[in-house]
């Protein structure tokens, strides 16, 4: 896909968007079932992931951990994003990988330190690009991509999450 045509693309959206604020809200939703063991099947738009508890914390390994598909969504956004972005603005890119990397204290996860944070310490988002690129349109690139990916603007600048914890009988 070329400029034009990602723009070709993209402009009817843009314009109903503007004409029509509303539509651009959208509630994009994810669900898991409560699995066997300590697991959760999580049911996408593609396939089921089944979740379960990362080595560090006595799980096998055999099933994703939650903290790595944090990550892969943001590796997975920041790419597609960066994808769009120098599509936009004529910057070719032959080839690349980004690379997510956070750090845990498990001891937070498990309750061993009331101290320790619960949660990521710190994430790392890196971008290794096969590309002619200056090192302006790079930092043009850099930019665009915080700005517009998803992921990266929510872990960063954070979001209300509300829970709620209903009961009902489950019918076997």
């Amino acid at each position: 896909m070329n400029s034009e045509e990602l723009k070709n693309l993209q402009a009817p959206l843009k314009e109903k968007y503007r004409a029509q604020p509303e539509s651009a809200y959208i509630t994009l939703k994810a669900s898991g079932k409560i699995g066997e063991g300590i697991s959760c099947k999580v049911e996408t738009d593609r396939a089921f992931v089944e979740a379960g508890l990362h080595k560090a914390t006595g799980g096998t390994g055999i099933l994703a951990c939650s903290g790595d598909l944090l990550l892969e969504a943001l590796a997975a956004c920041a790419g597609v994003t960066l994808q769009a972005v120098s599509t936009a603005i004529g910057v070719d890119i032959k080839d690349g990988t980004v690379k997510a990397e956070g750090d845990l204290d498990f001891r937070g996860t498990l309750g061993v330190s009331k101290e320790v944070p619960v949660g990521f310490i710190s994430i790392r988002l890196s971008f290794n690009l096969d590309t002619d690129a200056s090192e302006e349109q790079l930092q043009t690139l850099a930019k665009l991509t915080e700005r517009y990916c998803v992921v990266y603007q929510t872990l960063t600048k954070g979001v209300n999450v509300a829970t709620s914890f209903n009961k009902q009988r489950v019918q076997t």
